[in-house]
């Protein structure tokens, strides 16, 4: 069960660190807010989490 936990711990902060290089602080800002809405049960939170990823994942509209 440890060694689930410490894969499982460093798999998160590989993405968190995946996340941030990519899309900088409002990247991080994005997860945080869609896991803690995920985590609380709380539709709009995660909603505007999920939001804010989706709009830096399509980038500027061109």
């Amino acid at each position: 069960m440890p060694v689930l936990a410490l894969v499982s711990a460093v798999f998160v902060v590989a993405f968190e660190q995946m996340v941030q290089w990519k899309y900088g602080a409002t990247g991080v800002v994005g997860l945080l807010l869609l896991t803690i809405g995920i985590k609380a049960k709380s539709p709009s939170v995660s909603s505007v989490g999920a939001v804010v990823l989706a709009l830096l994942v399509a980038g500027p509209a061109l």
